[in-house]
């Protein structure tokens, strides 16, 4: 699981007007919806503030041979307190108004073009810094408090089945949906909160339950059943309805692979795409569909959530 909520102390914030150069400590820092005001590496990107922990510099002073000032990696913010590296993209630094989303763990490390590294011939920045977009405008200075909370990503399994609904059997694909994404969580390191409801082959009931998911936010919706050609089959219709922007070439792939074999796979009517900030997937009712499914699609999840949240993670 991901680290817990902390709060961690800002020991420097720090100032270059020139990439590639170290940065100054300053007294306090304005940040903006463009990153630091001043600052040479702000402007309309994903990576407007660097943070950096002491814990890594002075694991790196060791390796140097001398101390390391603030700023010198080209921080903007120097903490101490947390192993910044353990955050995860999408996590959160609060203080008063300011809020900071985490949008890269690390860097491609620069070479000769990096002050620090034409030195000494190495810098931590490139694995053990992060990086982070403003949410919320304010000032920083040395002696605040930032308080990190982990993001909680938040999924909905939702089971179509006249049957189930009723009693006459019990649901298996649900569950077994909701297991392959608690093992992607815990692959990821992801905190994580599931809920699985069943409800009949209905359109408005489904139609109600992804529109409140939608709105609520929710990062994961799936459903399970319903993706045939049968007349009670209503899924896809409901879930297109509800997308703004598909992705068939998840299930296409998906169909032709299974398809090859056996052609009846061919006619699952499963549907992929995002709605707002939440990623919505048809899939059958089956609980051996929901396992092959679920193999393919958990290889693109991390990548699709970084991709509908603006951060650039190729």
């Amino acid at each position: 699981m991901s680290i817990e909520a902390k709060n961690i102390n800002i020991l420097s914030v720090n100032i270059s007007e020139a990439k590639g150069t170290i940065k100054k400590p300053v007294s306090e820092i304005h940040l903006n919806e463009s990153g630091v005001e001043g600052d040479a590496h702000a402007g309309k990107w994903h990576r407007q503030i660097s943070l950096l922990a002491k814990e890594s510099v002075d694991k790196f002073a060791v390796v140097a041979g001398r101390e390391i000032a603030y700023g010198e990696f080209a921080e903007n913010i120097t903490t101490e307190g947390m192993l910044l590296y353990e955050a995860s993209p999408l996590d959160r630094f609060y203080c008063d108004e300011v809020e900071l989303e985490v949008t890269q763990i690390g860097k491609k490390c620069h070479g000769d073009s990096c002050a620090i590294y034409r030195e000494v011939g190495n810098c931590v920045m490139p694995k053990e810094g992060i990086f982070c977009r403003v949410l919320g405008n304010g000032d920083l200075r040395a002696g605040d408090t930032l308080e990190y909370i982990p993001k909680v990503y938040s999924a909905l399994v939702i089971t179509l089945s006249d049957r189930a609904y009723a009693g006459e059997y019990e649901d298996r694909s649900g569950p077994r949906l909701a297991g392959h994404l608690h093992g992607f969580f815990n692959e990821q390191k992801w905190l994580h909160d599931i809920e699985n409801v069943v409800i009949p082959d209905d359109e408005q009931a489904l139609s109600a339950l992804l529109l409140d998911a939608v709105e609520q936010r929710v990062d994961f919706i799936f459903t399970t059943g319903g993706t045939g050609i049968g007349p009670r089959d209503i899924s896809p219709e409901v879930v297109k309805s509800v997308i703004q922007k598909e992705v068939p070439g998840i299930m296409e792939m998906i169909r032709m692979k299974y398809g090859m074999e056996k052609p009846n796979a061919l006619l699952s009517r499963g549907v992929a795409g995002s709605a707002d900030k939440s990623l919505i997937f048809a899939l059958p009712g089956s609980v051996k569909a929901v396992n092959e499914y679920m193999e393919e699609i958990v290889k693109s999840l991390r990548h699709m959530v970084y991709m509908l949240h603006g951060i650039d993670a190729h």
